[in-house]
């Protein structure tokens, strides 16, 4: 596939030369457009100045942690970002969740995998709703303006959480098992990773709940899975 200027444009955090030219070779070859960055600082700038619709980002750079370019994009942008390490320990996979990525693969990776998560990352931000504004307590949800606010005032979500928020509205009341949330958000490849699930209904549940270890809206059932309670 050609590569335009109308190809959604990915950048690229990775010090290590050869990996950056595979990561730029198997993208543009999925039709992809590919900016780069060799450190965290360049990273960083060019996050701001290349708009990117997804990050590839490493987190063994040389000029500071991986975990901290992620905090500064998710601080001022919700550009899906995708962790490639080799760390590979359930607390790093946690840890990067929890500042804001939208997923983690580890090195070495699977070319057609890592297109096929970009892919969903980017898809989980376009996604276009057809439901209008539900409202549960303090929340509402807008599904078609993609607008979630809380006592009125703007809820900033990243691409995963309102991917998940939004699957919780359109199923409110239901029962919802761990294995199909992972299967509709994440994909079929992802319907035993259950940290996921832990991970971002603990973030939405921060950002939505007047007591998040006492949720009211997105409650668990114990063993099963979560129901979105209006």
């Amino acid at each position: 596939m050609s590569v335009s200027s109308a190809s959604p444009p990915v950048l690229i955090i990775e010090d290590e030369p050869q990996i950056r030219r595979l990561l730029q070779l198997t993208l543009e070859s999925n039709g992809f457009r590919v900016h780069q960055a060799s450190s965290g600082g360049d990273g960083l700038a060019r996050s701001a100045t290349d708009r990117p619709e997804a990050v590839v980002l490493d987190l063994g750079l040389p000029d500071m942690d991986g975990i901290e370019v992620l905090k500064q994009i998710r601080s001022r942008s919700t550009v899906p970002v995708l962790i490639l390490s080799v760390r590979n320990s359930e607390q790093d996979v946690i840890s990067c969740l929890n500042a804001g990525a939208d997923d983690y693969l580890m090195k070495p990776f699977r070319q057609g995998e890592l297109v096929a998560r970009v892919k969903a990352a980017i898809r989980h931000r376009q996604q276009p709703e057809t439901r209008g504004a539900i409202i549960a307590g303090p929340v509402t949800v807008d599904l078609d303006a993609r607008v979630v606010k809380r006592r009125g005032e703007i809820v900033r979500l990243t691409g995963t959480e309102y991917a998940l928020l939004a699957l919780f509205v359109r199923n409110a009341g239901r029962v919802l098992t761990h294995r199909y949330i992972l299967e509709q958000v994440w994909g079929p490849a992802y319907a035993e990773e259950s940290q996921y699930t832990r991970v971002y209904v603990g973030q939405l549940r921060k950002k939505l709940e007047d007591d998040p270890a006492n949720p009211q809206l997105i409650v668990t059932e114990s063993g099963i899975g979560y129901r979105f309670a209006v």
